[in-house]
């Protein structure tokens, strides 16, 4: 049985993480982690998930919760998990993480990590997503510079980054089959007399609002047509069961960076 480490374990996605880990006969949670400001240290995990008492009791205490640990899943904050990594890297516990709005510097420690430990850094979690991702690349690669491209993401009010992770890679894998630079093309605001629409921008828009799970949609718009490609997520639980499945298939695996994209086989 897989002995899984949650980090984050109080958050939204903590808690639904550790449902699925609950209901799952091939994993068993041995540690329950969160920041040292936490109002939910000294408690028992279970019980803060909703299920009852499992006897996991949350500690800030990284490096002792580790100890009998196969795999670690991350779903704190950017700067949290940024700091967890080289721990992690030193005690060689392997870590699948889905925390958002990470920097490039903080992806740079990832990638660094990775050449001791192995790590699946994804934006999305979500099985569905990552197909989506797929389509775009496969849309984008047909369609080409004919058809003007944008993304719009939705979310819950409680978001803190913005555009959404998820946005941010469907941008990426559009920027990198349309042979594109997000540092140069993305627009992420328009407002005024902003004048046409150039060839190259990857429109980038946020909506902000209510408890939307995560709405993702990309238009292609070209001439007397639009193609629309969406993914909407009802629950988090379609993102903790893909973490969960990550964690399953990152076990035993030799140090590197991976995606979801290996995780489901759909890396080329």
């Amino acid at each position: 049985m897989l002995k899984i480490a949650i980090l984050g374990v109080s958050g939204r996605m903590g808690t639904n993480i550790m449902n699925v880990v609950e209901a799952s006969a091939r994993c068993q949670l041995v540690a329950a982690v969160d920041a040292p400001n936490s109002p939910y240290l000294g408690q028992d995990s279970g019980e803060i998930a909703g299920f009852g008492r499992n006897g996991i009791t949350i500690t800030d205490d990284l490096e002792a919760a580790l100890e009998d640990v196969a795999v670690a899943i991350d779903f704190t904050h950017a700067e949290a998990s940024v700091s967890n990594i080289p721990r992690l890297a030193r005690i060689g516990v392997p870590v699948v993480i889905g925390t958002t709005g990470i920097t490039q510097e903080g992806k740079n420690a990832i990638a660094e990590a990775a050449q001791s430990i192995p790590i699946v850094f994804a934006p999305n979690m979500s099985t569905g997503v990552n197909v989506t991702l797929r389509l775009l690349e496969m849309a984008a690669s047909i369609l080409g510079d004919e058809y003007d491209v944008e993304v719009v993401e939705a979310h819950h009010n409680q978001k803190k980054d913005a555009p959404s992770g998820t946005a941010m890679k469907m941008a990426q894998v559009l920027a990198e089959t349309l042979n594109r630079d997000l540092a140069t093309d993305a627009v992420y605001h328009r407002q005024g007399m902003i004048g046409e629409r150039t060839p190259r921008e990857i429109g980038i828009q946020t909506i902000r609002g209510g408890d939307i799970v995560g709405d993702h949609t990309v238009y292609f718009c070209g001439p007397g047509e639009r193609i629309e490609i969406t993914h909407r997520a009802h629950s988090r639980q379609t993102f903790a069961n893909g973490a969960v499945r990550a964690a399953y298939w990152l076990a035993g695996k030799p140090a590197g960076l991976y995606s979801m994209f290996d995780v489901l086989g759909l890396s080329e």
